[in-house]
């Protein structure tokens, strides 16, 4: 008889402090927060009917349910994942803080400079298509990389640590500017980000 399996749920997260951002409207974050939520939900629901599945002994690549809620399953976890570093790095008025000495210095091993990081940066987050710049922090060099996710599964680096996340569908910027207008949003994104909250992310220096 097959064990019973532990039940995992998550939980929204909840950003208030985000309200009054510069360019990144409040009507425009209460529809993203209800769409993030949509992400934890469905999360929720197919853990569940997977963990039915197995309890039941119908865990097996043959079976077309098991299969299709699998795959699916990676789109929406990292659906929730994302947005809960997109909503962790932005904070009103964070253009206005200092870049952490250590941020600094990762960037700039890894790029040159602070200013060629950024303009990496946005160059990626302006291509065309939807999905997600994420500049990622490889765990064994500590090298930092930027990289275009396309939806929310694709393209994402295995292992490697999110340190700065910008979501780039339509949804975090319409109707705030046109869906033609992203660079006008990335604009603004870069007068509302957490440095500090990047920073933290970071894996610790090799010998520290």
């Amino acid at each position: 008889m097959p064990v019973p399996l532990p039940q995992k749920k998550y939980a929204p997260q909840h950003y208030p402090h985000l309200k009054g951002l510069h360019g990144i409207s409040d009507a425009v974050l209460e529809v993203h927060f209800k769409l993030y939520e949509g992400y934890v939900n469905r999360t929720n629901k197919l853990t569940e009917l997977l963990s039915g599945l197995q309890a039941r002994g119908e865990a097996a690549g043959s079976n077309p349910t098991y299969a299709e809620l699998t795959r699916r399953l990676g789109f929406e976890y990292n659906g929730m994942v994302l947005h809960e570093y997109y909503f962790g790095n932005l904070k009103p008025g964070g253009a206005t803080t200092p870049v952490p000495d250590v941020l600094t210095r990762a960037l700039t091993e890894s790029f040159g400079s602070f200013e060629n990081w950024l303009t990496d940066f946005r160059a990626v987050a302006t291509m065309p298509g939807i999905g997600w710049a994420v500049t990622f922090q490889d765990p064994r060099t500590r090298w930092l990389s930027n990289h275009w996710v396309t939806l929310h599964e694709t393209n994402n680096i295995a292992g490697f640590r999110p340190i700065l996340v910008m979501d780039a569908w339509e949804h975090a910027f319409v109707p705030d500017y046109k869906a033609t207008e992203r660079a006008r949003y990335v604009d603004a994104y870069f007068q509302n980000i957490d440095y500090a909250a990047c920073a933290s992310r970071l894996a610790e220096p090799r010998g520290a």
